[in-house]
């Protein structure tokens, strides 16, 4: 069965490959602002694992994942976009669908190389650096990566409480400007969506959030397929 939410034609996708509804609201009503010009419908993988961090957590989030992108591609989508920093996989994802198929860190990473900004990365667990670093260097854009650091904020800890998650992220946020030599900040998970401001607030350089990241990338990807 399809995910919650999913309807007969939907101009843009996001797809949690997660099974918590709520980070799917908070990518969507942030890719909502993001992109204002944009139809955005969220689905939340139900068949997913709570959260994603790490290989293994991975590789249990794929099957549904691509579940989901085939249905996703067999209503006309006009685009999709995977919501999980860890670009879940991505390449098999796009290869399901003729419209674009994009992850949220794939974005971040990119918006950040198309301004010439190197960068580091802050985000949840250390189980996940090595997925991400390896992403990194997939897209290509290893030359520009400060570190990717962990906060060792757990995922749902981002959705459930948000206050308490800002202290050890913008910590790590904060070494990463006096440490890495970098022109701009990433942060390292969907669920960030609710701390960046807080980290957009005291540091001194560019704050890229993936979701929004995503969702503007997206708006220019249609416009240049449609």
């Amino acid at each position: 069965m399809p995910a919650k939410g999913w309807s007969e034609a939907l101009p843009v996708v996001i797809i949690n490959p997660n099974s918590t509804a709520a980070m799917t609201d908070a990518m969507l009503a942030t890719a909502r602002a993001a992109a204002p010009s944009l139809d955005f419908e969220g689905w939340t993988s139900d068949r997913g694992p709570p959260s994603i961090q790490g290989a293994e957590d991975g590789r249990a989030a794929t099957a549904p994942l691509l579940d989901l992108v085939a249905k996703a591609r067999d209503a006309g989508v006009n685009g999709i976009v995977v919501g999980c920093f860890d670009d879940t996989a991505l390449a098999d994802a796009a290869a399901l669908a003729p419209c674009p198929v994009i992850g949220i860190g794939q974005a971040a990473f990119h918006a950040c190389a198309l301004r010439q900004w190197r960068f580091s990365v802050v985000t949840t667990l250390s189980v996940s650096v090595p997925v991400i670093e390896s992403n990194i260097a997939r897209y290509g854009l290893a030359g520009l990566l400060g570190r990717v650091r962990a906060s060792e904020v757990p995922v749902l800890d981002l959705d459930q409480a948000p206050e308490a998650a800002v202290a050890p992220i913008l910590g790590e946020a904060e070494r990463a400007v006096l440490e890495d030599d970098i022109g701009a900040l990433v942060l390292g998970c969907a669920g960030m969506v609710h701390v960046a401001a807080a980290v957009r607030a005291v540091l001194p350089i560019p704050v890229i959030d993936p979701v929004e990241a995503a969702a503007a990338s997206i708006a220019w990807l249609c416009d240049l397929t449609g």
